[in-house]
């Protein structure tokens, strides 16, 4: 009997650290989906500045949902951030290839996450299959209460 309550013990830690696992993946999951969707939009801007002619007009966004109107310069340079708060200068094309290769980056680091997340998922449903069952016998064996997590 001591042998079954502890192993539900281990059990019922196993499945608190693997819902911990789980929060943190879904955590990371949407940082790495909102920091793809800024790198889509910045992808689709430098696509879009592309065609326009110099002196078009356009509004830029200053945040907060809110923009000013400037007119365009010259595109043939772009300053891209590289990370750590190092910024250089590219051609649109490589400031182009840049945000698509980051992106590409991002979007194996999702698939990765998400798989793990999977994974997780998995040994979580595992988990509480063999914690009801395990429920379930000390019940019939006369264990007495027996509280489910």
């Amino acid at each position: 009997m001591a042998s079954e309550e502890e192993t539900l013990r281990r059990l019922v830690v196993e499945l608190q650290v693997l819902e911990g696992t789980a929060e943190t993946l879904q955590s990371r999951i949407s940082l790495v989906g909102a920091a793809l969707t800024e790198l889509r939009v910045a992808g689709a801007t430098l696509e879009g500045l592309g065609k326009e002619e110099r002196d078009a007009e356009l509004f830029v966004p200053i945040g907060g949902g809110s923009y000013i109107g400037a007119r365009l310069g010259s595109v043939d340079r772009v300053v891209v951030g590289i990370g750590a708060g190092v910024a250089v200068e590219k051609t649109l094309k490589e400031a182009r290839e840049n945000v698509e290769n980051r992106a590409a980056d991002l979007e194996k680091t999702r698939e990765a996450l998400l798989q793990q997340l999977s994974q997780v998922v998995e040994k979580i449903r595992d988990g509480r299959a063999r914690l009801e069952e395990l429920t379930a016998r000390m019940r019939q064996e006369g264990a007495g209460p027996v509280r489910e997590a």
